[in-house]
């Protein structure tokens, strides 16, 4: 399996698994972590999920290996966007990475060791806050491999640490790590290496504390409007053609040994 679920009394502990590929998804990780997140907000026991991964890092991204080999391609299609989608509520869809086209009733906190780069930064940016160690960091990796932003990066990444500092980031694919990451606004707290989870845990307890119903529909009242983020997200989904055109040549440099470890100097 290449998730892990657990329950801390009313708080979801959902959990990346794949620590030999740095926890990137492949198409039957998204396949179970768009479950895992829908039968969570279905869960009338659970209130708060985490979602962290096992040993050091949260998500190096779409798994490249599987894109590089062409293996991804009917993933590709079987995500696809129908042009009458409105509604991620009513209506909810798989995304690429998996859960980043839900809009769920419930708070999900990501709790960030190593690195959240590339489809990782999207779930991270899915979240509704996050939590990283010291040492974490986050950026748009994928952009020297010509691996477009398709699971909701360019329509969150702007709401979150506005439109000039999401130019910076989208732009040039840099690091950014967990200090300015919270300057920014890109975290929300930050922890010592190898806490990341205890204390998302920790401020996940402190969300079931409250009156359910009502913290909901505040922060439900917050976000944007589903019809409206059902339309971005199908504006952002006409970028993957790109990754046909651009990405899979990019994703065989990385299979290769291009770039690895973040190297933009050799791709």
């Amino acid at each position: 399996m290449s998730i892990r679920i657990a329950d801390d009394g009313p708080v979801r502990i959902i959990a990346i698994d794949r620590p030999r590929a740095r926890n990137a998804v492949d198409p039957a990780t998204a396949q179970a972590l768009y479950d895992a997140f829908l039968d969570f907000d279905a869960d009338a026991d659970a209130q708060v999920a985490v979602f962290a991964s096992t040993e050091g890092a949260f998500c190096a991204g779409f798994d490249l290996k599987t894109a590089a080999v062409g293996s991804a391609t009917d993933w590709m299609s079987a995500v696809d966007i129908p042009a009458d989608w409105t509604d991620p509520v009513a209506q909810p869809l798989p995304g690429p990475m998996g859960p980043s086209r839900l809009m769920l009733a419930k708070p999900v906190i990501a709790a960030i060791e190593g690195p959240a780069v590339a489809g990782g930064m999207e779930l991270a940016l899915w979240c509704d806050m996050r939590v990283m160690a010291q040492s974490a960091y986050m950026g748009v990796f994928c952009r020297r491999w010509g691996v477009p932003l398709i699971d909701g990066g360019t329509v969150r990444l702007p709401h979150i640490v506005g439109q000039g500092r999401a130019n910076d980031l989208i732009l040039t694919g840099r690091e950014v790590q967990a200090e300015e990451a919270l300057s920014m606004g890109l975290a929300d707290r930050l922890t010592d290496d190898g806490q990341a989870l205890a204390a998302a845990l920790d401020l996940a307890r402190t969300l079931t504390r409250y009156p359910q119903g009502c913290m909901r529909a505040d922060h439900l009242s917050a976000r944007m409007a589903p019809a409206d983020l059902a339309a971005a997200l199908r504006r952002e989904w006409a970028s993957a053609r790109l990754f046909f055109a651009e990405g899979q040549a990019g994703a065989a440099r990385f299979s290769a040994g291009k770039g690895r470890g973040g190297d933009f100097g050799d791709i």
